[in-house]
């Protein structure tokens, strides 16, 4: 294929590839689900504030029903808007850092070809710099050979317009099982530039890992974990894959994280990510320097709480059917939305997912206390 259409800014690439934080953004909607633009801005404002690197628009988090309410290109104009105040230099109140700085934002691309190429072109006029391709496509059939020809066909398309993200989506809420080789053929594709893993299974993972080890373009590949009930376990590890016809291994990591997890109780997320560059010794940048022996630590130990919340958040118990209103209803609780409503009436929390929420936040006040103090904060001014 010939080159992508518009490279990546380089300050925002070296983000993407040093490893940053990355919440997928959650629709703000009123009671009677029409958009609410005031709360929607609010909610970029936080993730800014609170340290993320970007934003990803238009996923599975932001509703893929977005595109069937005419909602694609508001949402993402108005995150793209509000993250321009931030590369300006006018950072969101409580911000802890000031002037511009990059940001990478990421736009979510979904459907056929031609709906997930017309929705690159929507991002790149929007100055969107990736765009996360959902392997989603609605009566989509065939073998499983024919089904990743049709995705790899579809990757390099929408690479004509813009670098893309691979996305490996969980079984549970419409992704298709994705072979080693289809991950080696598209990390081969030149407008690849990272991989979100996200399939809530290690042998699958595994296999992403394969993939790109044996795809020719590794160093140009940033895994970024979208595994929500394995955060901290991707982010500290590092697996040596073997590669044939090389005397040395490829050594994976995980420099970042494209999460649903993250788009709640983010300045967290950001303190999670910084603890995990310190435990395997490098620097928000990427530098190398010595591991730190008590982040690894006090990591670990946070390990299982983080995946029980994310149980409770997503609702792992009732196959994830509340996951949506579950991160809905934690920015509820610190006022950053105004109801848990999504766009589909039927999606709402389970019984007893509010009770787990409950615990959860009890449990681990490491988890969202210095969040719910922070948003308390500056939460008028967000909302201005």
């Amino acid at each position: 294929m010939g080159s992508t259409a518009r490279a990546m800014k380089p300050d925002s690439l070296a983000l993407l590839r040093a490893g940053t934080v990355i919440p997928a953004q959650p629709l703000a909607l009123t009671a009677d689900r029409r958009f609410d633009e005031r709360r929607q801005r609010a909610l970029t404002r936080y993730y800014h504030a609170a340290g993320a690197g970007g934003v990803a628009v238009g996923v599975h988090t932001t509703q893929f029903e977005i595109r069937d309410v005419g909602l694609y290109r508001p949402v993402l104009e108005m995150a793209a808007e509000v993250s321009r105040e931030t590369t300006g230099g006018n950072a969101p109140a409580g911000s802890s850092v000031t002037g511009p700085r990059p940001l990478v934002q990421i736009a979510g691309a979904s459907g056929p070809t031609a709906q997930a190429v017309a929705e690159a072109q929507v991002a790149a006029e929007l100055g969107y710099d990736a765009v996360l391709l959902a392997p989603r496509v609605a009566g989509l059939s065939g073998t499983r050979e024919e089904v990743e020809r049709y995705l790899l066909d579809r990757a390099r398309a929408v690479g004509e317009v813009l670098p893309v993200i691979g996305f490996y989506l969980q079984e549970a809420i419409g992704g298709p099982r994705l072979s080693v080789d289809f991950w080696r053929e598209f990390a081969a594709i030149e407008a690849v530039v990272a991989v979100k893993a996200a399939p809530f299974n290690r042998y699958r993972t595994i296999d992403v890992l394969r993939g790109v080890a044996e795809s020719g373009r590794a160093d140009q590949i940033s895994l970024y974990t979208g595994n929500d009930d394995a955060i901290i376990a991707d982010l500290v590890s590092e697996v040596d894959v073997p590669v044939a016809g090389s005397t040395s291994p490829y050594t994976a990591r995980f420099v970042g994280g494209l999460l649903g997890q993250w788009a709640v109780w983010t300045r967290g997320a950001v303190e999670t990510l910084r603890l995990a560059q310190a435990a395997r010794g490098v620097t928000s940048d990427g530098t190398l320097t010595v591991p730190d022996d008590a982040a690894l630590r006090l990591l670990v130990a946070r390990q299982t709480g983080l995946t029980d919340a994310n149980a409770a958040v997503f609702d792992s118990t009732n196959d994830f059917a509340g996951v949506i209103a579950g991160v809905h209803e934690v920015l509820r609780r610190q006022g950053l939305l105004e109801g848990i409503w999504c766009l589909d009436p039927a999606e709402t929390l389970s019984p007893g997912q509010a009770d787990e929420l409950t615990r959860v936040t009890a449990a681990y006040p490491w988890l969202g206390a210095s969040d719910d103090a922070f948003v308390a904060e500056h939460l008028d001014a967000w909302l201005a």
